[in-house]
Formats: C-alpha cells, structure tokens, sequence
C-alpha cells in the first residue's frame, strides 16, 4: 500500500512537472518561431503613387445596416482618390432601409458617386454576402476597373485609405491588400475580448508569412513561397484580373469565413497576398455585451476547423496546454509546494502576457489586461465548443436572420 502511494505520488510529481514545462516549451517556440505573430508593426507598405491612377469599384455588400451606416458611408464617398473611383452598395434584403438610407446618405454628402442595388434571394450553395458581393462585382465589370475595394458597411475609411491601398498594390506587385481594420473597443467586454480575437488570428495566420513582401519599415520580411494565406474581409482591395482567374466569388460561394477563402484563392492561382493592421481603417459595428461577441465568434469558428471533431479535441487541448495550464500551475505549485512547477507555469505565463503586450498597445488598452489572456482564451474555448453545439443541432452558421450549415471552404495554413 505504501509503495502504491509512493509510486502516486511520483507520477503526480512528474505530471505537474511536465505538463507546465510542455506548456513553457510551446510558448518559446511561439515567440521565436511562428511569424513573429505577436508584433504590431505590420503595417500598410510605404507609398510609392503610380503614374497614372487605376480605375477603382468599391462594392460594399449591407444587410440591415442602417444603424452603422451613417458613420461608416460617408467616409466611402468622401474618399480624396485622384483617380476614377465609384461606390456600389448592394442591400442583400435589408428590412431596416438600408438602401434607401445609403441613397439619402449619398444626397447629403458630396463625393465619389453611389449606385443602390440588389439582387435578391441567393441561390442554394451561395450564402449571401458572397452573392450580394457577385452582384456588386458584376455590376463593376460595366466599368472596367483595375481594382475592386471590397469592404463592410461597418467600416470607416481615413479620407486616403483607397489612395494608400492602391499605392501599396502598386508598389508591392501585390494581387490582394487587405488591412485588418481596428475594431471597437468601449464596452467592458469588448477590452476584454476584442484584441485578443486580433492576436489569436494572428497566430492562426502570422502577418510575415502571408505577405513576403515589405512592412512599412521597408525591411524584408515574410517566408518566400509559403503557403499561408488569409485576409480581412472589412478592407480587400482586390486586382480585378486576379479576381477573374481566381473566379472571385464563384469560387467561394458557400464560404464563410469569406475573406480567408478569397486569399488562398487568389494565392493559390499565384497571386500575391499582403494583409496587415490598420492605422485609420475602423470598424464602427458595437458590440457592447459578452452576448454578441460570442454570437460573432462562434457563429464561424467550429467554421474555422473544417467541421471536424478531431480539429475541435485538438484545438480544445491545445488551448488548454497553451493557455490554461500555466496560470493552473503557477496556482497549484503554490498550494502544494511545487516550486519547479510554479516556476515553470509562472515563466509560461509571463512569456503568454508579454506577446500579448504589443496588441494591447495597439488598441490603446491598460497594460494589467496581459495576464488576463488565459481568462479570455477560456472564453473563446467556451465559444468554439458552443459552435459545434450549434452545428451539430443542425442550425449551422447563423447571422443576420440566415443559416449556413454547409461546411466552409476556410484557407489551411502551410
């Protein structure tokens, strides 16, 4: 009996030993070897202006946006581009009078001309921002542009965002430029939920390695020839004849986490990806209770994992081993003595709010919210079970009023 307590309690010595120190051990490999996710400097490339400036067809795809509509619009048309450049809105079925506010918005505020369309019902196979986005492209093409800026009806641009989009395409030889734009953060749980959704994405999809090209340092940075390849849905500029050979959005139809689909799209035809964080690109949309974060994350994230059960244990463990386990054994070690494994969970977490630092900078939050990242990553462990939940309950991808249960066509990483 005794040699049976004793040979326990050795392998309970190991496991809190291991454990904390397999966590630590995956932490160091993030900081030093995944992209340098954790850095902000990303940004959009130094200007270089062509010439002649390309023709632009902004397509805006709105769903009962009228509550936003009024601070993000107006920021569209007034867009300072010394080229020809033009605004289509199309309301996917709105209730609310989108549409007829748009029009009313684009009476009162002078700049880049507005067209109202929209098209309908979508098609089974298509879920409908895509189909609204294929009609608005479609109506584009009339038009002939160079480019297509694709961005959401909640999205404030900077009077030179579309001139420094299309400077940076054009500098870079890029086929995609995309800025991840810098979502609201007022609300108690938006501090708390919001940069972390920046920072996890960003460690799914390392900035450095989807774009390979220049930051706005004007170093070299990225892995030449990697796979890796994603987007921001609220702010593409997309080239058009990539977008044809791509077969943007047909290709995608039934995507939706839309905007990486899109990207690995566009890159797997050879293209060129650049995705970045905004400096005066900004998402006006609220979302003032843990209620609605939760349904905007879940809504894709099970999405996320190809609808797998084996992605889903493994990413539940893996956020447990990554995120749960330090601040578990920092609290264990001390309640029972261990020092070499609060030692070793207490480093894992202080590696964990130190890469978290640089993103709290970025959206101008206190610094004290570092170490609160394993309570945030339990949320968002809490928000993808609930999403395989729902899928499995047959009610699939839910936003707006409409639900996709077909499985999505997301971009894997390299």
């Amino acid at each position: 009996m005794g040699q049976t307590a004793h040979v326990s309690a050795d392998v309970w010595t190991s496991v809190v030993t291991v454990v904390p120190a397999v966590s630590l051990a995956a932490w160091l490999w993030l900081l030093l070897a995944r992209g340098f996710f954790w850095r902000t400097d990303v940004r959009l490339p130094a200007r270089r202006e062509p010439a002649g400036w390309p023709s632009v067809c902004v397509v805006v795809p709105a769903r009962d946006e009228a509550a936003v509509l009024p601070s993000s619009l107006p920021s569209l048309l007034a867009q300072d581009y010394p080229g020809p450049a033009e605004v289509f809105l199309i309301d996917d079925g709105s209730t609310d009078g989108t549409g007829e506010l748009a029009c009313e918005l684009a009476r009162r505020h002078e700049g880049l001309p507005l067209t109202v369309a929209s098209p309908g019902e979508p098609p089974a196979g298509w879920t409908g921002k895509l189909w609204a986005v294929r009609h608005g492209i479609g109506l584009a093409r009339a038009r002939e542009p160079e480019y297509l800026l694709l961005t959401d009806a909640d999205i404030a641009h900077a009077p030179d965002s579309l001139r420094g989009l299309v400077s940076a395409a054009h500098a870079g030889g890029f086929d995609v430029v995309s800025q991840m734009a810098r979502l609201r953060v007022e609300s108690v749980w938006e501090r708390l939920v919001v940069p972390a959704f920046v920072y996890f994405f960003a460690q799914l999809y390392p900035f450095r390695w989807i774009g390979g090209g220049r930051t706005g340092t004007g170093r070299k940075k990225g892995k030449k020839g990697t796979r890796t390849a994603a987007a921001a849905g609220g702010c593409v500029l997309l080239r058009a004849g990539a977008a044809e050979r791509a077969r943007i959005p047909d290709a995608i139809r039934h995507a939706v986490i839309d905007d990486v689909a899109l990207a690995r799209a566009v890159k797997g035809g050879g293209g060129r990806v650049w995705l970045g964080l905004a400096d005066r690109v900004d998402s006006v949309r609220p979302y003032p209770r843990l209620h609605d974060l939760w349904r905007m994350i879940s809504r894709s994230a099970y999405a996320q994992l190809r609808h797998n059960p084996l992605l889903l244990a493994g990413t539940v463990v893996g956020l447990a081993l990554v995120y749960l386990v330090p601040p578990a054994a920092v609290l264990a070690g001390a309640a029972t003595g261990h020092a070499v494994t609060a030692v070793l969970g207490g480093a894992a977490w202080l590696v964990m709010a130190g890469t978290y630092l640089p993103m709290l900078r970025y959206y101008r939050q206190p610094l004290w919210l570092a170490p609160l990242l394993p309570l945030t990553a339990f949320l968002y462990l809490l928000m993808t079970v609930d999403s395989a939940v729902q899928h499995y309950r047959g009610r699939g991808a839910a936003w707006k009023g409409r639900t996709y249960a077909r499985p999505d066509a997301v971009a894997e990483e390299g």
